[in-house]
């Protein structure tokens, strides 16, 4: 369906719950409270809730979470979703850290491709980062994946300390047939406090390694990354930016976190509470998705912090 501004919306961020086994510093340090599981949606229930996606248009789906292995059986909930009529891609989003023996299974289900969370490069930076040390955990998740044949991504969030693992990030796009996705902090939450390293910065940090960076116009996959290719480069590096470059106008996703809130903008509270729907009058729901969504804002305003209403960590909303 289109919203109240002509966008075509057929992308949906599915959050199956708001743990994690990682305790990131920017997204949830240690001392966040989780929520109580009767809060959480049944895997049924976000079933029904993509079934009415589907009904509106809505056809590409990624689970996220916190980190969505830590729920049980979320790789039977995602074989399920994928067999759902009219979906046209499923994808993942994790820290890895669970990856390596459930990346067969992932690909049996009908995964199109998974983005592996990374951070730091290094053990000790990983570790410091994330609060655990487990990158070797995910550098062999990311071997399964290749075995498995499960085609994957990276995704690295610029840090206001990240300048000196740009390239041993980047490497990974050398060395393997993958790209590497940079993404700029987002100020809600957690990151309202620290802001993180500019694209352009990053990018100019990049090109002294690989002068001959430049962008290419290429779509990989449902989101708004942008692309940049070099000739020592197998994959490609990534860049989403959207804070200090709004690509608001071509937005195509909604949001639905574990507790069933329908997000149609990341930087503001207001959306539609499914799950109460769902539990009390289900015969509205597709009415009340379709309201929800024709009514998504015209652009974030993450460059006026005061406007910004989403008060969350982002392992709360759905990362």
């Amino acid at each position: 369906m289109t919203d109240q501004f002509g966008r075509e919306i057929n992308y949906m961020r599915l959050s199956v719950t708001d743990r994690c086994n990682l305790r990131c510093r920017y997204c949830m340090p240690e001392g966040v409270e989780f929520l109580d599981h009767s809060q959480i949606l049944r895997y049924e229930e976000i079933l029904e809730i993509v079934r009415a996606a589907v009904e509106l248009g809505i056809v590409h789906f990624k689970v996220t979470g916190g980190e969505p292995l830590v729920r049980r059986d979320c790789v039977d909930f995602i074989r399920r979703l994928k067999q759902l009529p009219g979906i046209r891609t499923v994808s993942l989003t994790t820290n890895g850290v669970l990856l390596a023996p459930l990346a067969r299974e992932l690909a049996e289900a009908g995964v199109d491709w998974v983005n592996i969370s990374l951070d730091a490069p290094g053990r000790a930076d990983y570790a410091a980062v994330t609060g655990f040390d487990a990158l070797n955990r995910v550098l062999t998740g990311m071997d399964a994946c290749e075995e498995a044949g499960l085609p994957f991504k990276l995704n690295c969030v610029l840090l206001p300390d990240s300048r000196d693992r740009l390239i041993p990030l980047a490497r990974f796009a050398r060395e393997r047939d993958i790209d590497v996705r940079f993404i700029e902090m987002m100020p809600i939450g957690l990151g309202a406090d620290s802001p993180g390293l500019a694209w352009e910065e990053a990018l100019a940090v990049l090109r002294r390694e690989w002068p001959d960076l430049h962008s290419v116009e290429e779509r990989r996959g449902n989101g708004p990354a942008r692309y940049y290719v070099s000739g020592a480069l197998r994959g490609c590096i990534g860049a989403i930016d959207a804070v200090s470059h709004k690509f608001c106008a071509q937005c195509n996703r909604v949001r639905l976190t574990s507790t069933g809130q329908l997000k149609p903008c990341l930087c503001y509270s207001q959306g539609a509470d499914l799950r109460e729907v769902l539990r009390t009058c289900p015969e509205k729901l597709t009415e009340t998705m379709r309201d929800a969504i024709f009514h998504k804002p015209r652009a974030h305003c993450f460059d006026r912090s005061g406007d910004i209403t989403e008060q969350k960590c982002m392992s709360q909303i759905g990362g």
